[in-house]
């Protein structure tokens, strides 16, 4: 039969139980890997912290939390604010005491400590309905780019045997540019298939990944003034996930050429990368164990309103020389991998992150990153 501790482990809401010390202060001592996965700390690290240090709220002081102890009534505060691994999130906080506290929990006894997610709730339906928008609009897109490439080769065919037919070269070289104009056609509608292939997966380091394209988009940038500075903040710990190496290159190439063109006219330009292991993830309708959180950050005037709703459909950009396939593309590999893509953006900060399941197999390969501390 499954102890107290298991029934913890396996909710979805974020538990913590606290006690109060000789100091006065009530310190955290267990938290579930919901919690754990809400404020972005391991047991290890939270145990011992003063539950005001994870929860900025009167509601959550030593004065208020004794009051819970001495008269026996929990208390409930609605939509808190609450800072967490991945931002802002409003929760329902909740302490009440702790019935059968330890004896070695005195002088003080114990509080349990509840935090319900409200935004998680309206992100999984959000990801649902954005789930199944985004496949309508790529099926269009797909089958919108068979009926293109159809006719183009007929185009570009007809041109090719006009050319054999003309003497003049001057006439020779509108049938140039036909055929041109035909394989840049060709080349956009390919782009509104994605990827070609199915993902190959394997044991994949997605530090490495990073590095790859970072190091593709310095070569290109190296004659830039000023040059993006990368700012690394990666987790060492955090196990290689399934996945096509190459596919994953290309998705996160395609939203790191964004962000580098954002910034084309930033003063200070810079691109956070950070990357961290997420405990009880839901990732569309699935909730995973672990997941690998991967984002990437830069400081440049963020996305135009007017397109953040639909910023992943095809042809939707923000550049008007853009294709909008690029984004468009990330989402469907993200998507045959498991995960899931999100951004969050507002003047000065743009983030794009990264969703990817770890399953059990993967922690035990190998592959972490070499120089994964480089901060």
């Amino acid at each position: 039969m499954a102890t107290c501790q298991d029934i913890l482990e396996q909710l979805r809401t974020a538990v913590a139980v606290v006690a109060a010390g000789d100091d006065g202060a009530f310190r955290v001592g267990y938290l579930n890997q919901s919690a754990q996965s809400l404020f972005g700390r391991s047991a290890a690290r939270a145990v011992g912290m003063p539950l005001q240090a994870l929860v900025r709220d009167p509601h959550a002081r030593p004065a208020a939390l004794r009051r819970v102890l001495e008269t026996g009534a929990p208390f409930t505060k609605r939509e808190l604010p609450l800072p967490t691994a991945g931002g802002v999130a409003r929760v329902n906080f909740t302490v009440a005491p702790l019935a059968g506290a330890e004896p070695g929990a005195e002088p003080g006894g114990e509080l349990l400590a509840e935090f319900e997610p409200l935004d998680r709730f309206l992100r999984i339906d959000r990801d649902e309905r954005h789930a199944a928008l985004q496949e309508t609009m790529r099926r269009l897109a797909r089958g919108l780019a068979h009926e293109i490439k159809n006719p183009l080769g007929g185009i570009r065919g007809a041109a090719q045997l006009l050319e054999r037919q003309l003497a003049d070269a001057g006439q020779r070289e509108y049938t140039t540019v036909i055929m041109a104009e035909a394989d840049r056609l060709r080349r956009l509608a390919d782009r509104m298939l994605g990827p070609r292939d199915k993902p190959r997966f394997a044991s994949v380091n997605v530090h490495q990944v990073i590095e790859r394209v970072v190091t593709l988009l310095e070569a290109e940038e190296k004659d830039r003034d000023p040059r993006i500075a990368f700012r690394r903040e990666y987790d060492p710990s955090l196990p290689p996930v399934r996945g096509d190496f190459e596919q994953l290159v290309q998705a996160t190439l395609n939203v790191l050429a964004n962000a580098a063109e954002a910034l084309r006219d930033a003063p200070a330009p810079r691109i956070a990368l950070r990357t961290r292991v997420l405990r009880e993830c839901t990732i569309g309708p699935i909730r995973h164990r672990l997941a690998a959180f991967l984002q990437f950050e830069d400081n440049g005037p963020g996305v135009p309103p007017a397109i953040a709703d639909s910023l992943f459909y095809p042809t939707i950009s923000g550049r008007p020389d853009g294709s909008g396939l690029g984004l468009a593309v990330t989402q469907t590999i993200l998507a045959q991998h498991g995960g899931l893509v999100e951004c969050a953006s507002e003047p000065g900060r743009t983030a794009f992150s990264f969703y990817l399941p770890i399953h059990a197999k993967d922690k035990h390969d190998h592959g972490h990153a070499d120089g994964a501390d480089d901060r």
